[in-house]
């Protein structure tokens, strides 16, 4: 029963979601690639052996394949599914078949191929938070403090119980949770806390402490605090309404605070500001997956809207075999006016996937150490 509570909890919704937010990053690469005239061998949701699949009019083998960690799109005249290309396969093709692959389209469709799987995870993850913001409306506390932790960063800086909190380095805030995103990835970094009292706005220096916290699954986060007790956590909501179009612009909003939270993630990582052990892979997702799961529907599809900027992300990165590192060497042909050598991408390609492996074997470590704490 315990493995099947496991299955069903935890394995089931990872697979459906991760698998979900494959197939639109896949999706994007396919629709433009097609758009583009270049023919499409192969769409895969997952890696390795295929469990069941067909061949459309096109000659697009559809499957579904047995390791549920991934996909891709192998266009023709691939090498593999990494989109290398097959220098002395496209060389012996006639002028017409060399057009329809990847490596003979014209640059700017190229690289709007390549970019258009993690953009198609943005969009998704706009579209994913419209919904929820035009179904359910956003539960909004005001910053106003209700109590001040003593030894605190905001204790130390003066900030009083009725204090509301205004701006931060400057920019104007209205919601509590605008001041926990921005202060949780600022550990240890001096901040500027603007709060309203009596009338007068007064600005406060303090440094938010780097702290390790239990969320309400029991899992350690590790973030910045300031110290402030504010109404939203005594249960003290109110709920904002938007219309389709505001719901939208919010989604956006929403997106570009996930972009920017994880930059400044992985600034905190190099500076260390924060430890790497934050950072999580398949293990750590399918067991968020599961605890969502655990709240609803609508929990699951949020986790699967920050997942799919994180996705995005993540093929954003400048690394060969990664889309970032695709459109590297689209950006050094455009300068070049050539493309690098296949010797060199060959080689690029090969560092790249050791990276990425690393990072995989990395993350799994944390997972795994971090189930074992």
């Amino acid at each position: 029963m315990a493995i099947f509570g496991f299955i069903t909890g935890y394995i089931i919704p990872f697979v459906l979601v991760l698998s979900l937010l494959v197939f639109v990053h896949e999706m994007g690469h396919y629709l433009v690639g097609r758009w583009s005239g270049i023919r499409v061998t192969a769409f895969s949701v997952g890696f390795g052996p295929e469990l069941i699949g067909f061949t459309d009019s096109h000659g697009t083998r559809w499957k579904l394949s047995a390791i549920p960690l991934g996909g891709y799109v192998k266009f023709f005249g691939d090498e593999d599914a990494s989109s290398l290309p097959d220098a002395s396969s496209v060389a012996h093709m006639s002028e017409a078949d060399r057009a329809q692959t990847l490596a003979g389209a014209k640059l700017w469709k190229r690289a709007a191929t390549v970019a258009a799987g993690p953009i198609a995870n943005f969009i998704l993850a706009i579209a994913i938070f419209a919904v929820l913001f035009s179904v359910y409306g956003k539960m909004i506390a005001d910053p106003v403090v209700a109590e001040v932790r003593p030894d605190s960063a905001a204790a130390a800086a003066g900030v009083l119980p009725g204090d509301r909190l205004v701006a931060l380095d400057g920019s104007k805030i209205s919601t509590f949770e605008e001041v926990r995103r921005y202060v949780s990835v600022r550990p240890e970094t001096s901040i500027i806390v603007t709060v309203k009292r009596d009338g007068q706005d007064i600005d406060l220096p303090m440094v938010p402490k780097r702290t390790e916290i239990n969320d309400q699954f029991g899992n350690k986060v590790e973030l910045g605090l300031i110290g402030v007790v504010t109404n939203e956590e005594r249960g003290n909501f109110r709920r904002e309404t938007f219309t389709p179009l505001e719901a939208v612009a919010e989604g956006v909003k929403e997106t570009g605070n996930i972009i920017t939270g994880t930059f400044r993630y992985i600034g905190n990582l190099v500076t260390g500001r924060m430890k790497a052990d934050q950072l999580g892979g398949p293990v750590r997702v399918a067991q968020a997956s599961g605890q969502m799961a655990s709240l609803g529907f609508a929990a699951v599809i949020q986790l699967a809207a920050v997942l799919s900027v994180s996705i995005g992300l993540l093929n954003l990165m400048p690394v060969p075999v990664l889309d970032g590192g695709h459109l590297v060497f689209y950006a050094i042909e455009a300068v070049r006016g050539r493309p690098l050598g296949a010797g060199a991408q060959e080689i690029a390609f090969r560092i790249g996937l050791a990276m990425v492996l690393s990072l995989m074997v990395f993350a799994t470590f944390n997972d795994i150490t971090n189930l074992i704490g």
